[in-house]
């Protein structure tokens, strides 16, 4: 009864200290932002920096040659990227008009008519004009982003703060990830660190497979939705295929509003059905490599989550924690789903699930045992998890009187 009560408490203690500890999380919130990229840098790339080790260079060597590479990829991704982002933001509303109207003379009727529905749009005319003339006179993207950023003295300190502790808290975290694993190792009670660190490469496995292999399908994903619009003729089919590529991540609905996207687009662009056949296909292919290729080689089934749980959990960390949850919510499901399949088989085998006379596991050990050693005898694996267990001398045997 002791032991039970004292189990009790230790579970009580924890949970206060899981909620501590969340509570802090909560209170801190944006501050943490930048420390939780860094964190998500450092984990995604420290697989390349063990390789780098493996080839002979010191740990803060490779740590710096990566670095350095990434620093070169993203500033050449960078001067690709944000010319082109700004033409194709500066096409779309200029079509934006043309759209509306388009809408407006098809779309209302056939929704009239068909479904009786009455759609009533908005004067978005006026919208689409103060839109164009803002991005006239931001001067694009980074004049845009300076211009927000400029408004407040504070903003500009906040900005460039991130700028800097991010790739900084990024290295350190790199260069001491092994030390800071087993600093964390080291706090494990160890009447739990089996359980621990089992989940915890578990979570790993799961996690590592999921982030590394669901970005590289997103990068992927654009690139195929971008440049088959693109090839189509499809003027921002390059937007809309980087929009659709940014949001796969929820699982149909990168494919859902990039078609919307691109089939109005070659609607009001070409008013064919040539266009819209073509646009169609090239969602048809990329969902196509995305279900029998991509996903099953880069992904797999390492996090196991319904379309609807990942909404859900993308929609509930929005709302608990602002960006910083919707940055770690699917993270944080990877990891609880491997800590719910393992409450799971707990539960499984516990007596609240199993009937009295299933809970009760019999084991029968036979053999030619001398009494005064049976109860020496080592106990299996099998015999540990059993509730009761038999000794029986299967050798026993009764000697029966001859008959004539």
């Amino acid at each position: 009864m002791n032991i039970n009560r004292e189990s009790i408490d230790i579970r009580w203690k924890w949970l206060i200290l899981i909620a501590v500890v969340v509570f802090v999380l909560y209170m801190l919130g944006s501050s943490l932002t930048p420390f939780i990229v860094a964190a998500l840098f450092a984990y995604l790339f420290n697989p390349l920096v063990e390789r780098f080790e493996r080839w002979g260079m010191s740990r803060t060597l490779a740590v710096s040659l990566l670095f350095v590479l990434l620093t070169l990829v993203f500033t050449g991704i960078l001067i690709g990227l944000v010319p082109l982002i700004e033409r194709q933001i500066s096409n779309l509303l200029g079509q934006l008009p043309n759209w509306i109207d388009w809408f407006r003379a098809n779309a209302t009727p056939w929704f009239h008519d068909r479904l009786g529905l009455d759609v009533e749009i908005p004067d978005l005319r006026e919208i689409t004009d103060m839109l164009q003339q803002y991005w006239k006179e931001a001067g694009g993207v980074a004049a845009t982003v300076v211009a927000k950023v400029s408004k407040s003295g504070l903003a500009i300190v906040g900005w460039m703060l991130n700028l800097v502790i991010i790739p900084v808290a990024a290295f350190y975290l790199m260069r001491d990830w092994e030390l800071l694993v087993d600093r964390v190792h080291a706090l494990i009670p160890r009447s739990v660190e089996s359980t621990v660190s089992r989940l915890a490469r578990e979570s790993d496995k799961t996690l590592g497979s999921f982030l590394r292999g669901q970005l590289s399908v997103m990068i992927i994903l654009g690139l195929i939705y971008g440049v088959g619009l693109w090839l189509v003729g499809i003027s921002v089919g390059p937007l809309i295929g980087m929009i659709a590529g940014l949001i796969s991540f929820v699982p149909y609905m990168g494919a859902i509003v990039g078609l919307a996207m691109g089939v109005i687009a070659a609607v009001v662009q070409y008013q064919d059905v040539f266009h819209i056949a073509m646009v169609v296909m090239v969602f048809v292919i990329g969902q196509s490599l995305e279900g029998y290729v991509l996903v099953p080689k880069m992904v797999g089934d390492s996090i196991g989550l319904h379309p609807v749980a990942v909404m859900f959990a993308i929609l509930a960390g929005g709302e608990l924690f602002g960006f910083v949850g919707v940055l770690v919510a699917l993270p944080v499901a990877a990891v609880a789903m491997v800590v719910l399949r393992y409450l799971y088989g707990r539960y499984t085998e516990s007596e609240l699930y199993q009937s009295e006379a299933a809970a009760e596991k019999v084991v029968i050990v036979g053999g030619e045992t001398p009494a005064h050693a049976r109860a020496e005898i080592q106990v299996t694996s099998e015999q540990e998890t059993a509730d009761r267990v038999v000794i029986v001398d299967t050798t026993a045997r009764v000697d029966t009187p001859k008959t004539p």
